[in-house]
């Protein structure tokens, strides 16, 4: 399987070539071509991306991740929610490597199988990194308007987290 597995790229790459080469398409040209709308693409997702990144360090540097922890773990976990997802909950739609990261801490303090575990990897795998994608995917293609998306994409991730809770409650 590991030979199968380190073969696959390179046999991707020859099937490529002589793809083009059978259609007599300048492989090498289309290579440079697409390589350059590559870069294009990426410069206008950069100061999205950027932004993205410097309020996510922001948000957890500056404490209010934790503050929002502390003003709604009280009404939460009336309800089942455990405190230790809901930063996990309110991140994750922001960074995905912020929520990976918070993901870890929950593993390495719970464990991966205990009950809050579980609901972080349900939630982790459930839900969006809503506005990195917002950003990149809007951006490559210049729209500036999102109009509803944002709303639209918060409220799935939302039920998401609350889905995930209520579902790993009722089986575990």
């Amino acid at each position: 399987m590991e030979g199968i597995a380190a073969l696959t790229l390179p046999l991707l790459f020859v099937l490529f070539i002589a793809a083009g080469l059978v259609k007599k398409v300048d492989v090498f040209e289309a290579f440079l071509v697409g390589a350059k709308k590559g870069f294009v693409s990426l410069w206008g997702i950069v100061p999205s991306v950027l932004a993205l990144v410097f309020a996510v360090k922001l948000l957890r540097g500056s404490g209010v991740i934790d503050l929002a922890v502390d003003c709604l773990s009280p009404m939460v976990g009336r309800v089942g929610i455990p405190a230790e997802v809901l930063p996990l909950g309110l991140l994750k739609s922001i960074s995905g490597s912020g929520s990976t990261a918070l993901l870890t801490d929950i593993f390495e303090t719970h464990g991966p199988d205990s009950v809050v575990g579980l609901m972080a990897s349900v939630i982790c795998c459930s839900s969006e990194t809503t506005f990195y994608t917002t950003a990149v995917y809007f951006g490559s293609v210049g729209v500036k308007n999102t109009r509803h998306t944002i709303l639209a994409a918060l409220v799935a991730d939302a039920a998401a987290v609350i889905f995930s809770i209520l579902f790993v409650n009722i089986l575990f």
